[in-house]
């Protein structure tokens, strides 16, 4: 009852952010995302319509995140006639992304790299890790995997036939079946939908936009106006969650292309600058946790 009640006093009206006043206490989203720091102040009432319109503001010093207020997940796409594997042109050290089968629905996908494929077409991979563990894993069961090819994404079926801990960690698998086609690979990207705070002046973080989209290495947001021109830099700070983890990053981007929607929003993609092992390492799970709402943007950043 006590959490109803602050819950239900931390939600905001437009009414209660005036443009052009510091706020008394940082702004959160539903489920407790940061949104805007304390004393950042609206630039206007465009800027203010854009939070209402795509987040649900509440008080950052009374909300108690809602349960299960995570991301959007759009409708997977259609996936094409299934190639042999022959036809997946996987090249050694192609990035993947490992799950066993088993209960597989909303578990995150471990990353791993392909090493090997026999004269059988079996496969051998990188042992996948999890919070510096190995992944619990059993001979004879059936893993699902998705593979960044050089011109496309898989998703298929393989049996885990053996584990090894010599030379290197490593699996051997079966040849894979129930190959699946999710795109075709120039800007390999995912549906998000989290906030960005940016910055456009020398510190600090002047508003929030909304991301639509994420890749390994760029953004494709929506903000309340243009945020600069292409080949600009912005400042950016997010966090990416995957299963337990929450990564905050911080760095710069640049604007690589810009979009006018219709009024004042706009629709910019951002390819991320300097990044961490730690950063990379989160947006490629993020990405393989996310593979069924693969989605391709012809014009997009990387």
């Amino acid at each position: 009852m006590t959490d109803t009640l602050e819950t239900a006093a931390a939600l905001l009206t437009p009414a209660d952010l005036p443009p052009g006043q510091p706020l008394e206490w940082p702004l959160v989203d539903h489920d407790g995302t940061l949104l805007l720091e304390r004393g950042a102040t609206l630039v206007g009432e465009m800027e203010r319509d854009f939070l209402f319109r795509h987040f649900a503001p509440r008080r950052g010093d009374r909300a108690a995140p809602e349960a299960g207020g995570a991301l959007a997940h759009a409708k997977p796409p259609e996936h094409e006639a299934a190639p042999t594997v022959r036809d997946l042109h996987l090249s050694i050290g192609a990035s993947m992304g490992l799950r066993p089968q088993q209960g597989a629905s909303g578990a995150p996908m471990h990353p791993c790299k392909l090493i090997g494929i026999a004269p059988n077409e079996s496969i051998f991979a990188t042992l996948p890790y999890a919070d510096g563990r190995p992944v619990a894993l059993t001979p004879g069961e059936n893993v699902e995997i998705v593979a960044i090819a050089s011109q496309a994404v898989y998703r298929f079926v393989c049996t885990l036939h053996a584990i090894h801990q010599a030379p290197i960690g490593y699996l051997v698998l079966s040849e894979p079946a129930h190959i699946r086609l999710l795109r075709e690979r120039k800007s390999i990207r995912v549906h998000a939908r989290f906030p960005v705070r940016f910055g456009i002046g020398a510190e600090g973080y002047q508003g929030v936009a909304l991301a639509r989209g994420i890749s390994a290495l760029g953004l494709s947001l929506v903000a309340p106006w243009a945020l600069g021109q292409v080949g600009e830099r912005l400042r950016i700070a997010f966090s990416l969650r995957s299963g337990d983890l929450d990564t905050p990053i911080e760095t710069s981007a640049v604007i690589r292309n810009v979009q006018q929607e219709d009024g004042a929003q706009c629709t910019l993609g951002l390819e991320l600058d300097s990044l961490t092992s730690a950063e990379q390492m989160a947006m490629k799970v993020y990405v393989f946790d996310r593979h069924d709402d693969v989605v391709y943007w012809g014009n997009s950043t990387r």
